[in-house]
């Protein structure tokens, strides 16, 4: 049957050309693949020749200004297997058939700069380079299992629901960037797993309504400082970096199926999330991260409900959390660096529930480590955590070692003193030696006594007995309050002048004492 006029292909179009347009109308796929695996793979360098090749221009032509679906039908390009020849180029217009491309291969870079999409799907094609600033769907953009050599300009996109761009295969533009996507924004998930990336990937500023995962990804810049760039990204779900699998299905997270093998999210770079939001955790979870130089895994200010930071082994570089808000930190001992490695400036969390054992000296070390010079806040910060947790012993012995180390930063006078708060009653945390003391000081004032026998009569011959409770007493309060009235936080002459005042007192008291012992005896 003749086609109208109306509807008929262009005469000079090819065969195969024409075989797209009838495809188009009717809505069906237009599949040119052979069925043999490697004759089909894209990304292979073998001759596809003019009877799998479809011009960019009639691909164009289709989705700009393509005929009426037939009667009943809903026209979409749903192209397989083809080769397109030239640049496929759809900036600024509006696109209003359904796309999916299978296994096609492109000649030249394809350009979407503003373009207006419902939906877009790629699948498994190669792409010398996408350029889609500014692209607006009002549904997905998927990507899956593309190769795409010269990287993804998504800077300031707007996704209507989902990007997915699993299983990719990223190489570097000019800019040293495999993915571009500042500014990006999307309404639902960004599926990034197990992809492949050289170069940066960028995602500063973005905006994801979802989830942002990159489970079992591989991300590798030796371009530059960032393997992944995502400073303010806000994300309303959750943050994956950890372990993915390839089932029969595709990509996934989780707990694999048995006899699946997982792949590990991996980072030869940099990775910046500061400033980021995250409505519901960061899970960084069997990771490595391969630093270099000055690279970090940086984490600064970041704000989220939880952070799951549970890896095997450290980076090799710097983690950084300072300035970070977190409701609940779940890590593990083997995931921290050693001393030098690890920035805990300002780092405050609600809870904590380590994976694995913690202990409590492990924890302390955890904290000297992170803070070369003495600063009360991490500290304090791990008391209340410990204490919200019920943990009101180890709560005290954390305090303790806050004492502890700033005793080490004081002059001699201090440390003298701090030393005697420390043995005598643990800087108050320990109030229970304080019975042990008093003791020990009644008996060595009962002894002291007797050795220099009775003192002079008064009276009429009545003595003033020898009190050993106050005496211990006297002894023992200035040693507990001046280091909880924290004296020896003052510097250089005021400290020797605590000192002699606080010794003043004690004199006073002593002498107080034994006039209060002899009046009551005189009673």
């Amino acid at each position: 049957m003749t086609e109208p006029s109306d509807v008929a292909p262009p005469h000079d179009w090819t065969a195969v050309e024409q075989g797209l347009w009838k495809a188009f109308r009717r809505g069906e796929l237009y599949d040119l693949r052979t069925g043999i695996p490697e004759r089909d793979d894209p990304a292979a360098d073998r001759f596809w020749g003019p009877d799998r090749t479809v011009r960019a221009e009639v691909i164009a032509k289709l989705l700009l200004d393509g005929p009426q679906a037939a009667s009943g039908r809903v026209s979409c390009v749903k192209l397989s297997g083809a080769q397109i020849s030239g640049q496929l180029n759809l900036s600024g217009g509006t696109v209003v058939p359904y796309v999916e491309l299978h296994d096609c291969r492109f000649e030249q870079q394809v350009l979407l700069a503003e373009c207006n999409f419902t939906t877009l799907r790629m699948v498994r094609c190669a792409i010398p380079r996408l350029e889609a600033a500014r692209l607006h769907t009002s549904g997905d953009l998927h990507l899956p299992q593309c190769t795409i050599e010269g990287g993804i300009r998504l800077t300031d996109a707007h996704i209507g629901t989902d990007l997915l761009l699993n299983q990719i295969t990223l190489r570097k533009d000019r800019h040293g960037r495999a993915l571009a996507a500042d500014g990006l924004s999307v309404a639902q998930d960004v599926e990034a797993e197990l992809i492949e990336a050289t170069g940066e990937v960028s995602l500063r500023s973005a905006r994801i309504g979802g989830r942002l995962s990159l489970r079992g990804s591989r991300l590798h810049n030796p371009y530059g400082r960032y393997a992944l760039n995502a400073a303010r990204v806000t994300v309303e779900h959750t943050l994956y970096l950890s372990a993915g699998y390839v089932g029969t299905g595709g990509s996934g997270g989780g707990t694999p199926p048995l006899g699946v093998r997982t792949r590990r999210f991996s980072s030869d770079g940099g990775v910046r999330l500061d400033d980021g939001r995250f409505g519901n955790a960061v899970i960084i979870h069997q990771a490595r991260f391969r630093l270099t130089g000055g690279q970090q895994l940086s984490l600064r200010r970041i704000q989220t409900p939880e952070l799951r930071l549970t890896l095997d082994q450290p980076p090799t570089g710097t983690i950084s959390l300072a300035g970070a808000r977190v409701g609940n930190l779940t890590d593990s001992r083997t995931c921290w660096p050693e001393a030098g490695g690890l920035d805990l400036t300002g780092f405050a969390y609600g809870s904590l529930s380590p994976e694995g054992a913690f202990p409590l000296r492990a924890r302390i070390a955890w904290l000297a480590a992170a803070t070369p010079e003495y600063s009360p806040e991490p500290y304090e910060h791990l008391s209340a955590a410990l204490r919200a947790s019920g943990e009101d012993a180890d709560a005290r012995e954390v305090l303790l070692a806050k004492h502890r180390r700033r005793r080490e930063t004081l002059p001699l006078a201090g440390k003298l003193w701090g030393y005697l708060q420390d043995v005598t009653v643990g800087y108050g945390y320990r109030p229970g030696r304080a019975a042990i003391w008093m003791a020990l000081l009644w008996a060595f004032g009962a002894v002291f006594f007797n050795v220099h026998g009775e003192p002079d009569p008064v009276d009429g011959g009545a003595f003033p007995h020898w009190s050993p409770s106050l005496f211990a007493l006297d002894l023992l309060l200035p040693v507990i309050n001046l280091g909880q009235d924290n004296a020896w936080r003052l510097g250089g002459s005021a400290q020797w002048a605590a000192a002699v005042l606080t010794m003043l007192g004690w004199i006073l008291a002593t002498t107080v004492a034994a006039g209060a012992s002899r009046l009551l005896r005189r009673g």
